[in-house]
């Protein structure tokens, strides 16, 4: 199972949708790992140095950080960049489908845009 991390302006519907569909899901967010208020780069830090995969809707910035990252030869276990626009119920089936249908070490050092 995939351990992810969701962005502060995360839509929590799909958080709770996430939750009712998989109650033993390995997902917490910012607010609950005291990163509320903190800049992308922080959060990106913290996602990989406790080996979770990064969910936003933030297109904007958090890729442009997350390659540089990359570039600078730094570790990142993985940023999921959802679009704000795809319906509640397409996001959460189609990230079930990743967490079920692959691993961890897969998505290392991968930006990958949703939907699919």
């Amino acid at each position: 199972m995939l351990r992810l991390l969701s962005d502060e302006n995360f839509n929590g519907d799909i958080v709770r949708g996430l939750f009712l569909r998989q109650p033993d899901l390995d997902l917490v967010r910012v607010q609950d790992v005291g990163l509320r208020k903190v800049d992308d780069q922080a959060i990106l830090d913290w996602a990989a140095n406790n080996e979770r995969i990064l969910l936003t809707h933030d297109r904007a910035t958090m890729p442009d950080f997350a390659y540089e990252r990359l570039a600078r030869g730094e570790q990142m276990a993985g940023l999921f960049v959802v679009n704000d626009r795809m319906p509640v119920r397409q996001v959460i089936d189609e990230l079930l489908l990743l967490i079920d249908c692959s691993e961890q070490p897969e998505w290392k050092g991968v930006v990958l845009y949703l939907p699919l």
